[in-house]
């Protein structure tokens, strides 16, 4: 999960770029950063207000909401805003000799899990949750993603 380095003290800024520094340090081993930007779709959290409105009494706090959709909508539109997924890839080639048993899958297995922490603890430090992905239908909904955006859209 991204961080708004723009709203951050000097301080933390500075303190952020180290730790960056640290992340690239720490992967001595082939990585590929990833990012999807997807136009911010406010839909749902206006009808939720809309819903809010209906059930209010008060004319002035309905007044004063539909004040605050319009102000989003305009903002959103402006400003086209956009929401990033940064998504980082470990590669990693096996010789096809190392997977004909069950203790080669193994340290294979332990290896990348190795190389996922350093990266975890890294970017923990820069101040970014980290999420796995752990199953094979979330790597599949991510892949479709990338490679039927306009599809993917319709369908988020």
């Amino acid at each position: 999960m991204p961080i708004n380095y723009d709203l951050k003290s000097n301080l933390e800024k500075e303190s952020i770029l180290n730790s960056y520094k640290l992340f690239l340090k720490v992967c001595d081993f082939d990585i590929q950063i990833l990012i999807q930007s997807k136009k911010e779709d406010l839909n749902s959290y206006v009808s939720q207000i809309n819903f809010q409105i209906e059930k209010e009494k008060s004319e002035k706090i309905k007044k004063i909401s539909s004040l605050y959709i319009d102000y989003l909508q305009n903002q959103n539109r402006a400003q086209n805003s956009s929401s990033k997924n940064f998504y980082i890839l470990i590669n990693f080639k096996p010789e096809i000799s190392n997977l004909e048993n069950d203790f080669n899958m193994t340290v294979i297995r332990e290896n990348l899990n190795d190389k996922f922490l350093k990266i975890k603890d890294s970017l923990s430090r820069c101040g970014n949750l980290i999420f796995e992905i752990k199953s094979q239908k979330e790597v599949e909904k991510i892949m479709y993603s990338f490679y039927n955006f306009r599809k993917s859209l319709r369908f988020a």
